[in-house]
């Protein structure tokens, strides 16, 4: 079962949802939410990384901007979520997600990180920035820092009917990171958060299945 915990991070201390397994574990892997905050989605994302072996936990970006955020999947959630990204900025957000990163290298963990939309893009980051190994489901902001190389293995997941990130995009991540697998679903936006309308079932299956099987072989 998950667990409210505290992190110590360049932003101040915020907090953050947290789940152990209970045999060793494959690892530790931060879960980087998306523009809603860790609601119960994120928090059942954790749960079930944490079935599958791993230490997993999902730091809440927007505690230096507002505390508690978990917002709903409707048009007054993105207009706020959106403006709660804004306000935090990329540099904040990948900063606490290098904390929450090395809190859990201090307990003598190999550390990755997976991202889903905005929180794909921080995801990335965390890889270029932090040499973080990383998976980025749909991260639509990525575009502007597709110069910066990759530092670890790193996997992405579109959806070809995603109407935030067309397919030029996606062929630009491909130029920019030849080496990096992605795959490309036949979904929109979202279709791995059973709480949109995107969600898409099989694609999500698929998705995290690649996803842990990527992870297995991405830490040193």
């Amino acid at each position: 079962m998950g667990r409210e915990t505290a992190l110590d991070t360049p932003s101040g201390r915020v907090c953050a949802w947290r789940a152990d397994p209970v045999a060793q574990p494959a690892g530790g892997l931060v879960v980087v939410q998306e523009i809603f905050g860790v609601n119960e989605h994120v928090r059942s994302l954790v749960e079930r990384y944490c079935a599958e072996g791993w230490v997993a936990l999902a730091p809440e970006l927007f505690d230096p901007i507002e505390r508690g955020v978990e917002l709903g999947y409707d048009e007054a959630g993105v207009a706020k979520g959106r403006d709660l990204a804004a306000s935090l900025g990329f540099e904040r957000a990948v900063g606490i997600v290098g904390a929450a990163a090395a809190k859990l290298r201090e307990e003598g963990l190999r550390v990755a990180a997976v991202g889903f939309c905005w929180g794909g893009t921080v995801a990335l980051l965390a890889n270029t920035r932090h040499g973080l190994p990383a998976v980025s489901f749909y991260g639509g902001r990525s575009v502007p820092f597709l110069d910066e190389p990759l530092r670890a293995p790193m996997l992405f997941h579109f959806g070809e009917r995603d109407p935030i990130i067309p397919p030029e995009d996606v062929a630009r991540h491909r130029a920019a990171y030849p080496d990096a697998p992605m795959h490309v679903y036949p979904a929109g936006h979202g279709f791995h958060c059973e709480q949109r309308g995107d969600y898409d079932a099989e694609s999500a299956r698929l998705a995290h299945r690649r996803t842990m099987d990527f992870l297995a072989g991405a830490l040193p």
